[in-house]
């Protein structure tokens, strides 16, 4: 059985699975930009095969991208291109830009960060990157979620595509690990074209809300923004002129903070 990320190896593929033709989560994240006033500048960190970058970019934006996939970087300069497309680990980063008016870091990709160093490394880095003042906005999963909970993890989800005439099928089974705090995600992906089958294995840091405002606060960021929902991923989503929400407590987290430099 191979071992590699089928999704993130072929992002072509990445975006038949999980189309966004409406650009929601780019465009929920220039409104939180333009909602708290943020300037033209923006770092995407994980921005994958572009799409929210390229989004930000048509809206105006100077917009750098960086990721640690030298496939989706390929893909996003060939499909997406107006961003400044660079590979960087979100974890530890120091890039040779001037520094921005916001970083964005959607779908979860901060929560690559599993360890408490990773997410001081990830937080540190946004602090040297951002000017004054600058905002972080996000978008996670929401380990509060997890408290008493267990719809997610009691029975393997199965979902299918057809891309190109090929049929296929993931069986994806999510289990946590509470010591780590970790949400970890196997997948199994079959094709009905005879390719063997592919095993793919994720994690995300599950951080509560409480938590990730301790974490924001020791680097200087004060929290703005700290909600449920509505988000791009949220069930119903998110549509223009929606106002934050006021709970987080569902499975989805969405964040707006304010560098203020008194950390």
């Amino acid at each position: 059985m191979s071992h590699e990320n089928l999704l993130t190896d072929n992002p072509a593929l990445y975006e038949a699975r999980f189309p966004d033709a409406d650009r929601l989560a780019g465009r929920w994240a220039e409104d939180c930009l333009r909602r708290h006033g943020a300037g033209n500048r923006v770092l995407d960190l994980g921005c994958g095969t572009g799409r929210d970058a390229a989004h930000l970019h048509a809206a105006g934006r100077t917009v750098v991208a960086a990721d640690l996939s030298d496939a989706m970087l390929a893909h996003a300069r060939t499909h997406h291109p107006g961003p400044d497309y660079l590979r960087a680990d979100l974890r530890g980063f120091d890039l040779p830009h001037e520094p921005f008016d916001a970083v964005v870091c959607l779908d979860s990709a901060l929560l690559y960060c599993h360890t408490n160093a990773e997410l001081d490394g990830f937080l540190s880095s946004c602090r040297r990157s951002l000017v004054p003042g600058g905002l972080l906005v996000a978008e996670m999963r929401n380990g509060a979620y997890f408290l008493g909970r267990t719809a997610l993890l009691d029975t393997p989800a199965v979902n299918g595509f057809t891309w190109q005439g090929t049929a296929y099928t993931s069986t994806t089974t999510l289990s946590l690990d509470r010591t780590a705090q970790l949400l970890r995600r196997t997948r199994i992906w079959t094709a009905d074209d005879g390719t063997a089958p592919h095993e793919q294995r994720s994690a995300w840091r599950l951080l509560f809300p409480q938590e990730l405002r301790g974490f924001l606060a020791a680097h200087g960021f004060e929290t703005l923004d700290l909600y449920d929902g509505p988000g791009p991923r949220t069930a119903p989503a998110w549509q223009e002129g929606a106002a934050p929400g006021t709970s987080a407590d569902r499975d989805r987290l969405h964040l707006v903070a304010r560098l203020t430099g008194l950390g």
